[in-house]
């Protein structure tokens, strides 16, 4: 797990996939609480197995610069997704 600053909360990164084969980032507590969801799943994008799309607006604002500040990834490109944008980054292994 990677540790991460987010909303003045002390928090660990981890990852999971989703049925999709695309990574998820989901957050938690240092006690183990679920607390956000950082990725969104679009099974029809063409991602590498490298790359991630990051919601970075709404209840996640955010938190693209918390994990780039953290050294998880980096962004690439935005990525139409519905009614907003998704930042399409690479994850720094």
């Amino acid at each position: 797990m990677k540790q991460i600053k987010w909303n003045g909360k002390e928090l660990e990164a981890f990852f999971e996939k989703y049925k999709s084969g695309h990574t998820c980032i989901k957050l938690q507590t240092k006690d183990g609480e679920p607390y956000a969801t950082a990725t969104i799943n679009d099974p029809d994008a063409d991602l590498l197995d490298n790359e991630v799309i990051i919601k970075n607006y709404s209840e996640n604002e955010g938190i693209l610069e918390a994990l780039e500040d953290a050294g998880i990834l980096f962004p690439v490109y935005l990525l139409a997704f519905g009614h907003a944008n998704g930042v399409v980054c690479k994850l720094i292994k």
